[in-house]
This record gives structure tokens, sequence and C-alpha cells, in this order.
């Protein structure tokens, strides 16, 4: 059964646009976290060139992901495959961009650590992990909407939450990355790029 995420329909396009910039020309992105499958569509229909591999750690997720594809009728977007990004190693040997979503805030925050750890595994140097999502800045005067969604996802789950910026920096340098981009993006999200270091 198709799942829908009303979010999608609204950062798909600004989304793309920054993916245009920091996406390789070719190759295979690995999306973590897919959820209802709408934006691998999106972005396969968008980015031709590309193979777009979608994943999701829930069986309904994937179902659901997998019935969008099979609508579309898109030849370079792949089968979903099962990914919990708490547990390694991953299905994919090696990709050339790893997109993810909306998942670092909605999940613990080991979900993250392997996130990182993972892409480090099948990125070259100089590979993209892109995430997209709202984060906390130092430097930044918080938005109260932000402030009100972290006490909720909070209250659901206290392993959620908006994650600080600089905490996202760190786990990237542990892991053999850096952060090369940050896109403000609409709705009080941003969209990071950290690029796999030459180690």
């Amino acid at each position: 059964m198709k799942r829908h995420a009303p979010a999608t329909a609204r950062n798909s396009r600004p989304l793309a646009d920054v993916l245009g910039k920091e996406l390789p020309a070719s190759g295979l992105v690995l999306e973590i976290a897919s959820g209802s499958g709408e934006h691998a569509v999106f972005m396969a229909s968008h980015f031709p060139a590309l193979d777009w591999q979608p994943s999701d750690r829930e069986s309904d997720a994937l179902v659901s992901i997998d019935s969008w594809a099979s609508e579309s009728g898109l030849g370079n977007l792949r089968p979903a495959v099962e990914i919990d990004a708490t547990q390694g190693p991953w299905p994919i040997d090696e990709a050339d961009a790893v997109l993810c979503v909306n998942m670092v805030h909605i999940s613990p925050w080991e979900a993250s650590e392997g996130l990182f750890r993972g892409a480090a595994g099948i990125l070259a140097p100089g590979a993209p992990l892109i995430l997209y999502g709202p984060y906390f800045e130092d430097e930044v005067e918080t938005a109260p909407s932000n402030t009100a969604f972290d006490e909720s996802l909070r209250a659901r789950n206290p392993a959620w939450g908006i994650r600080r910026l600089s905490r996202m920096d760190e786990l990237a340098a542990k892991t053999g990355f850096e952060r090369t981009a940050r896109y403000a993006m609409p709705a009080n999200n941003l969209t990071l790029v950290f690029r796999r270091l030459d180690t």
C-alpha cells in the first residue's frame, strides 16, 4: 500500500535544486530512510542520469516505496532494500552519494552515528553525504516552530529530538567527513552536505 507524506510535496523541488549543485553527474545515490518513497520517485525522475537506491528499515515503508516505484515506471529507480541505519554492514557495497531526509530528528542518536559510519564505508573520498531536516545552530536564533516541534518529538520518544549542528559536525569529524555546505530551506529546515575526507 502506498503511503503519502504531505511534506514531500513541499520540499521536493527546493531539495532537488540543492541536489543539482551537490550530486555527481552520474552514478548511484543511496537514500537512507526513504519513508513513503515519494522523494525517491521525484528525484529519480529529476535526475535521469543517476541510479536511485531507496531504502528503509520498516517493511510497510518498503512496500510503499516499491508501489510508488512500480507506478512511476522509472528505469533508474531500483527496488527498495532494507537498511537499519543503526545496524551494519549495509547491503550496498559502494555508492556515489548518500541522501537522508528527515530521519535524524525522529530516530535515536545511534541512528545518526550509524548513518555516518555506514556512509563512510561505501563512499569514496570527496563523495557527499547529504542530510535534510531541522537543526539547532549555536549562533542562529531558533524559530519558535522548531522549539515546539522538538518538544513534541521528545514527548513522543525521549531518544528523538532536533540535533545541534555542532554535534553533527563533531560526529562527521569522528567518522572521516567534513561539512562543506549549508543551505537554508523552507519551513526552517537545512540541507547539510558532508564530504568524505581522503584518509
